[in-house]
């Protein structure tokens, strides 16, 4: 977690909301990295989450993250709780709850929903604290 609290705190410098990830290999091996670029990129879909699937996928060389773990500053919203569904990562493991827009456990359960083929593991709450102040940090300088 601390390795993906570095990515959020990197995310600030380009404007974006600090939201870190990254994914470990089955030996705990960070293989991929990512942090929120859309304001950098002007990309809608480059959340933290589908940066770091998108560069673990490549040093793996295929789509399937089986055995892998993604861990984020921030839970998933739908859209990168689905990729990490699709992407058959073992585990995902995230910081603080999104009471706004979470999908793993907060306004949705995508990745434990029943009627999809894959249902990685789950942990909550690792430094929630530490994701927490960084997050109100950039929303206070901001508003």
């Amino acid at each position: 977690m601390r390795a993906a609290l570095a990515e959020a705190r990197a995310a600030m410098t380009t404007g974006d909301v600090p939201i870190g990830a990254v994914v470990l290999d089955p030996t705990g091996a960070v293989i991929g990295a990512g942090r929120n670029r859309r304001e950098a990129d002007a990309d809608p879909t480059a959340h933290a989450e589908v940066v770091a699937l998108r560069a673990a996928a490549r040093v793996r060389g295929e789509w399937r993250l089986e055995g892998c773990t993604l861990v984020v500053t921030l839970e998933p919203c739908t859209m990168c709780a689905g990729a990490a569904v699709l992407a058959r990562v073992e585990r995902v493991v995230f910081a603080a709850f999104d009471e706004k827009g979470g999908a793993v456990g907060s306004l949705w359960d995508v990745v434990r929903d029943r009627r999809l083929n894959h249902r990685p593991e789950v942990v909550a709450r690792v430094l929630e604290d530490d994701a927490v102040a960084l997050l109100r940090e950039f929303f206070r300088d901001h508003r």
